[in-house]
């Protein structure tokens, strides 16, 4: 994971300027789009101006800047402008194909960004938009065939689970049952994160900041070096932008407040709110910079509990066995016929992982 790199320029999210010029500038760019540095910043203030009569319009001309300066080029960096075109469709829902068809004249090897923002974009039709629009980008029929058919997943198909315990992690490697496909998840990476800020600035939407918020409590893991980085990487980027935005500190604060609400998300929460109200996010990046590390050094907490259980693993099996014969469970006697052995098995299982 890009963590340091990530938390020095924020939302910039890892966006660099290439000095290729494929596709032809306006005649006339203005002077909010003329690199990808200057059209980066004016999306990142578009929360203040997405109320005014042609806000959308600019919006959907500073993707095709994006385009221009080569930001669409590298998938995994262009995430924040993928997200904000999920937004503007979400958040202009009538006017679809009007910044569809201004944002359409950009070079074809970036026109990928139109069709995941158009997915991503969770409109009744986006499926109808993609065949709308499929033989304006022929280079991507692939792509937009296998959004319309559920072979690639969307943002409602983004699931942020916490770590399993150790004694999940026992059944799990006990278990000889197979796990029947379904349909594909949206894996959470650093992307997603980058997507989901972007589809927020857009719209301001709940949606997507209810999905950054999921990623909190994987900034307190501790056995999982990749979770403990998205979370803290949300974590950063909830109190930096919180700090410029007052808006979105109230909306923090009613999620803290919520009665559903979890309490591992609300510490999360207490830490961002307390960062963004001070101007300190710098301790958050230091304590998430310093568990990285411990956890590199010492390993995940779940093998040290192993070692534990590994040494008394024929007195639970043993437990197991008996538990098994009182309830008539005869599915949970295979371990009392594989004996310690199992347990053993378990660990050098988990500790290979």
């Amino acid at each position: 994971m890009r963590f340091v790199r990530f938390i020095g320029i924020a939302l910039s999210l890892g966006l660099t300027l290439s000095t290729a010029q494929a596709a032809r500038a306006p005649a006339a760019m203005p002077p909010q789009f003329a690199s990808l540095q200057t059209t980066t910043d004016w999306i990142n203030a578009y929360r203040a101006m997405r109320y005014e009569n042609d806000a959308a319009v600019k919006g959907a001309y500073a993707i095709r800047a994006a385009s221009y300066h080569s930001g669409l080029k590298d998938p995994e960096s262009a995430g924040v402008f993928v997200g904000f075109i999920a937004g503007l469709l979400a958040s202009n829902p009538g006017d679809a194909d009007t910044l569809i068809e201004i944002m359409l004249p950009m070079r074809r090897d970036d026109q990928w960004a139109i069709v995941r923002g158009i997915a991503y974009s969770g409109l009744p039709n986006w499926k109808f938009l993609l065949r709308r629009y499929a033989a304006r980008m022929p280079s991507w029929q692939e792509m937009i065939d296998q959004h319309i058919h559920g072979k690639l997943p969307t943002l409602e198909r983004l699931v942020v689970k916490p770590s399993p315990t150790t004694m999940e992690r026992m059944r799990d490697a006990l278990s000889w049952s197979k796990t029947k496909p379904g349909k594909p998840m949206l894996e959470p990476t650093q992307t997603v994160i980058d997507t989901l800020w972007g589809h927020y600035l857009a719209s301001g939407s709940y949606a997507p900041l209810l999905r950054l918020v999921a990623f909190l409590p994987w900034a307190s893991d501790r056995d999982d070096a990749e979770k403990l980085t998205l979370g803290s990487m949300a974590k950063y980027t909830l109190a930096i932008n919180a700090g410029r935005d007052p808006a979105l500190l109230v909306q923090l604060k009613h999620l803290r407040q919520a009665p559903e609400q979890s309490k591992d998300v609300a510490k999360e929460l207490t830490d961002v709110i307390q960062a963004a109200e001070t101007a300190d996010p710098g301790t958050l990046r230091k304590n998430a910079l310093a568990s990285i590390e411990v956890l590199k050094t010492k390993g995940p907490n779940y093998k040290k509990e192993m070692s534990t259980w590994t040494k008394v693993g024929q007195g639970a099996l043993a437990v197991g066995c008996v538990a098994a014969a009182a309830t008539g469970h005869i599915e949970l006697g295979l371990p009392c016929v594989i004996g310690g052995g199992a347990t053993n098995a378990a660990a050098y299982y988990m500790n290979e992982r």
